[in-house]
C-alpha cells in the first residue's frame, strides 16, 4: 500500500515527535522535526529526516508559535502537520490554519475540537447525548461570590477544574468553604498560563474515583468505533501516572455501557481522526453501569495510547494517518479484538523524596531494560531542559495476566540505570509492587494517601547500601588500618562494617551479605540483586572518595562520615532559592513579616508545575527578592530569613 501521504512534520518534541517519526518512516514517509533552541541536538531532532529552528527556548516563542510552524512546513514542502500532544494540538485555530494553508491535519475537525476544548460545553453536549455527567456550576459568573454560592449548593467537597484545562492543569479539590477562595486564584492563575483563559467551573468531587477512559476513532465517511477502555487511576496531583488497559474489575455489563457512553459522545460532535472520552467512576465498591460520569473529551492521541495498541496489535498513529488520507478505518468494530494486559509506567526526571522536584541537566548514563516496549524522547548525553514538563519517556509491558504485566513491568524499572537527572523509577516500581495495586484497589488518590511510603528514599538507601556492602566485602581490603571505615574497635568483638554517610545521612553497612539479599555480580561494577523482595539492577561508579550507586533510576552517593558536609544537617539556611529555572507566579512574603518553619513565601512555575517555596525556619523576612513574573535562575535568592529578635 502506498503511504497515505509523503512527508509529515510533527510539530511537538520529546518522546511523542520520536514516536510519530517510527510510524512514519515505516511507512515510507518524509519527517520533518522542528525545536526551539533548548532542543538543537535534542533526540526526535536528530530521528528526522529534517528539522527546522522555531525559536528561544520558551515554548511561546517556538512550539506554540502557529505562524513559525507554518513556514517551517511550507520551506520543507511537508504535506501533513501531526500536533502530537500538549501545545498546539487541541487549538482549533492552529488546525484550521493548517487546512487553509492547504495542508493535511492530522487530527479531528476544528468544530470538534472547539465543541470538546470548554468542559462546560463539552458537558452540556454528553448530556444532550444522555451521557451521566455530575452535578455542577458552569455558568459565565466567575465571582467569587457566585462560586462560593454555587460551591455550597453543590456540597462540599468539590473541584474547582479550569474550563480550557487539560493535562490535570488547573484543577484543586476543595473540602470546605475556607478553602475555596484560594483554591479558585490557583487554577485560575494556572489555567491562564496554560490556556489563556482563566474560568473555571465546580463540580461534585466522587470519593475514591477511578479514572477510566475510552478510545475512540472516526473516520469521514460515518465510521466511528472504541478500542475498548484504558484504566489511569493512578496520578499524582491530577496527573497521570501509571495506566492500563483493561481496566481491572471491568465486565462486559460495564464495558458496553461505558464504551457505547464513549462512543455517543464522539457521534454528537461528527468526531473523525484518534480521541479520548474520560470517565469519573464511583471506586468505593465493584464496577457498575450507573457508576461513571462524563469528564472531558481529549481531541488528540494520547500519552498512554501504547497500552491500547499492546492489547489490539494496532498502531493507532499509522490509522491516525489513513483517516486524515481520507480512506475508511481500517477494521469494522466486530473486527477489533484485545488479548492480555498491558501497563505503562512514565519516566520522569524529578525526585519523589523532594516533592517531586523536576530535575534538569544533561543525562550522563541512561540505560533501560530492553524487555517490553521503550518510547523514549531522550538518550545519554542529552540534556533536560527547564522549559518543558519531565517526561524522559515511557515503559510499557505486554503479558498474560495483568499480575505477570506489572511485576516484568516492576523488574524492568528496577533495572533503569540513569546518571545526571534524577528519576521517579523507584518510585513507580513501588506502586507497581504495593499491594493495592496488585488488588486493584487503588483510586486518584491513592498515592497521596501514601506518598509518604511510595516517594520514601530509605527503602532505595538500603538495597543501595546492601549491595555495596557486599561489593565492598569481595574487594581487596586497603593496608593501611587507620584510613579503614570497616568499624573496628580495639578490645571489642570483630565487627566488619563500613561507616558511611549518604545524604547525609549515617549509614552502617555489613561488610558481608545481608540477610535477604540474592546477588549474581554481572562485572565488578554491575550486579543484579533481590533485597526486600524488591528486584533491582545495581551499578557502580567511583567518583573521587565516593561510591556512586545506580538503581531504579536513582543515584546514591556513598563516602566516608563528613563527605560532602554542606551544612544541611545543621541549621536551616537562610536564604529561600530557586530550586531550577522559572517564572515567579506568586509572593506571599513581605519584608518584616515573621513566619514559622514550613510556611509558604512564593510559587515558582517550571516545567509546567508550581513548586510552592517554603520558609525553612523560623525567622524574620530580612529581604524579598522575587517579583511576580520575572524569570528566575536556579540557585538565585528569592527570600532571605532572619533570626526573629
Amino acid at each position: 500500500m502506498n503511504p497515505p501521504f509523503a512527508s509529515v512534520l510533527v510539530a511537538n518534541r520529546g518522546e511523542i515527535a520520536c514516536r510519530i517519526f517510527r510510524t512514519a518512516k515505516r511507512l515510507g514517509m518524509r519527517t520533518i522535526a522542528v525545536y526551539s533552541d533548548a532542543d538543537a541536538t535534542a533526540l526526535h531532532v536528530r530521528s528526522a529526516d529534517v528539522a527546522v529552528r522555531l525559536g528561544p527556548a520558551s515554548a511561546s516563542e517556538s512550539y506554540l508559535r502557529a505562524d513559525a510552524i507554518l513556514e517551517a512546513a511550507r520551506a520543507t514542502g511537508a504535506a501533513a502537520i501531526h500536533p502530537g500532544y500538549g501545545f498546539l494540538s487541541e487549538n482549533a485555530a492552529f488546525a484550521q490554519a493548517v487546512i487553509d494553508a492547504g495542508l493535511i491535519w492530522i487530527g479531528p475537525t476544528p468544530a470538534a475540537i472547539r465543541a470538546m476544548g470548554l468542559k462546560d460545553e463539552a458537558k452540556r453536549i454528553a448530556e444532550e447525548a444522555g451521557v451521566p455527567v455530575l452535578p455542577g456550576y458552569r455558568g459565565a459568573d466567575q465571582s467569587e461570590k457566585r462560586l462560593a454560592k454555587e460551591a455550597k449548593a453543590i456540597g462540599f467537597p468539590v473541584l474547582v477544574k479550569a474550563v480550557a484545562g487539560g493535562g490535570g492543569r488547573g484543577i484543586r479539590e476543595v473540602r470546605a468553604p475556607e478553602e475555596l477562595a484560594d483554591a479558585v486564584a490557583s487554577a485560575k492563575r494556572e489555567a491562564l498560563a496554560a490556556f489563556g483563559d482563566d474560568r473555571v467551573l465546580i463540580e461534585k468531587l466522587v470519593e475514591r474515583p477511578r479514572h477510566i477512559e475510552v478510545q475512540v476513532f472516526g473516520d469521514a465517511h460515518g465510521g466511528l468505533v472504541h478500542l475498548f477502555e484504558r484504566d489511569c487511576s493512578l496520578q499524582r496531583r491530577r496527573q497521570k501516572v501509571i495506566e492500563e488497559a483493561p481496566a481491572p474489575g471491568m465486565t462486559e455489563e460495564v464495558r458496553a455501557a461505558m464504551t457505547d457512553a464513549a462512543v455517543a459522545v464522539a457521534r454528537a460532535v461528527g468526531y473523525r481522526n484518534a480521541g479520548t472520552v474520560e470517565f469519573i467512576v464511583d471506586g468505593t465498591g465493584p464496577l457498575r453501569p450507573d457508576g461513571f460520569w462524563f469528564l472531558e473529551m481529549n481531541t488528540r492521541l494520547q500519552v498512554e495510547h501504547p497500552v491500547t495498541e499492546e492489547i489490539t496489535g494496532l498502531d493507532l498513529v499509522e490509522w491516525q494517518f489513513e483517516v486524515a488520507a481520507g480512506r475508511p478505518l481500517p477494521l469494522a468494530q466486530d473486527e477489533i479484538t484485545m488479548s492480555g494486559w498491558a501497563i505503562e509506567a512514565r519516566v520522569c526526571a524529578e525526585d519523589p523524596s523532594e516533592n517531586f522536584r523536576p530535575s534538569v541537566g544533561r543525562i550522563t548514563r541512561f540505560e533501560e531494560d530492553t524487555f517490553g516496549r521503550w518510547d523514549a524522547g531522550f538518550e545519554a548525553g542529552d540534556v533536560v531542559p527547564s522549559a518543558y514538563d519531565s517526561l524522559l519517556g515511557k515503559h510499557i509491558v505486554h503479558a498474560e495476566s495483568r499480575a505477570a504485566a506489572a511485576w516484568h513491568l516492576a523488574v524492568a524499572l528496577g533495572r533503569l540505570h540513569v546518571d545526571g537527572v534524577t528519576t521517579n523509577a523507584a518510585f513507580l516500581q513501588r506502586c507497581l509492587m504495593s499491594a493495592r495495586f496488585a488488588e486493584g484497589d487503588h483510586h486518584v488518590g491513592w498515592i497521596a494517601e501514601e506518598i509518604d511510603t511510595l516517594a520514601d528514599r530509605a527503602a532505595g538507601r538500603r538495597r543501595a547500601a546492601a549491595v555495596l556492602g557486599a561489593r565492598l566485602a569481595a574487594l581487596p581490603r586497603g593496608a593501611d588500618p587507620w584510613a579503614a571505615t570497616d568499624g573496628w574497635r580495639s578490645a571489642a568483638p570483630p565487627r566488619r562494617v563500613a561507616i558511611l554517610e549518604e545524604g547525609g545521612v549515617a549509614v552502617e553497612t555489613p561488610l558481608a551479605p545481608a540477610v535477604g539479599l540474592v546477588l549474581e555480580w554481572m562485572d565488578p561494577d554491575e550486579a543484579q540483586a533481590t533485597f526486600d523482595e524488591t528486584p533491582f539492577r545495581a551499578a557502580f561508579v567511583e567518583q573521587g572518595a565516593a561510591t556512586k550507586v545506580l538503581i531504579a533510576g536513582e543515584t546514591y552517593v556513598f563516602g566516608p562520615p563528613g563527605f560532602g558536609l554542606d551544612g544541611a544537617g545543621g541549621e536551616a539556611g537562610d536564604d529561600v532559592k530557586a530550586p531550577l529555572p522559572g517564572r515567579i507566579a506568586a509572593v506571599s512574603a513581605t519584608p518584616g513579616q515573621s513566619v514559622q518553619k514550613g510556611a509558604p513565601l512564593a510559587i515558582l512555575e517550571a516545567m509546567k508545575m508550581e513548586h510552592v517555596l517554603k520558609a525553612p525556619r523560623d525567622g524574620v523576612i530580612a529581604l524579598v527578592a522575587a517579583e511576580v513574573g520575572a524569570q528566575v535562575k536556579e540557585g538565585a535568592v528569592l527570600v532571605r530569613l532572619e533570626p526573629a529578635p
